[in-house]
């Protein structure tokens, strides 16, 4: 899933590449078909969601839920992801389950393109693909 839907297993975020197939993670499914992934890391007090795919309506916000359930269990101060600023359905999606934005770093995808080329410069709806923002929710 990963490779279908990210290009690639590693995923370009903070200036830095992450191999989400070497991460912890959640599978979504529907009978024998897998219909959504979730893939996390923690790290001092804070769980990232690094990648969320959801193939079908209703799959992505359980994903959320169980990374956020993992983040409580690890006693985690707040649940984080980065998106970029084409994902207007990911934005409208995270903001409606109790995501808040949080920071946007303008240009950040100039330095995701060094370390991964394949990330297009025209996003979803023909937005140019420049910035990544940040969204958490506080636990």
């Amino acid at each position: 899933m990963l490779e279908k839907e990210w290009g690639s297993q590693l995923i370009a975020a903070h200036g830095c590449l992450i191999d989400a197939s070497k991460l912890p993670g959640f599978v979504a499914w529907i009978e024998r078909e897998r219909v959504g992934l979730a893939t996390y890391q923690l790290d001092d007090g804070e769980c990232e969601i690094v990648s969320l795919n959801s193939l079908v309506i209703g799959a992505g916000q359980p994903l959320v839920e169980a990374v956020k359930g993992i983040a409580i269990e690890r006693g985690c101060r707040r649940l984080r992801l980065i998106t970029t600023n084409d994902n207007l359905g990911a934005l409208r999606f995270y903001q409606r389950i109790g995501f808040r934005l949080k920071a946007v770093y303008p240009n950040s995808l100039e330095i995701s393109r060094k370390l991964k080329p394949s990330i297009p410069m025209i996003g979803i709806g023909g937005i140019p693909l420049r910035d990544e923002i940040e969204l958490e929710l506080v636990l």
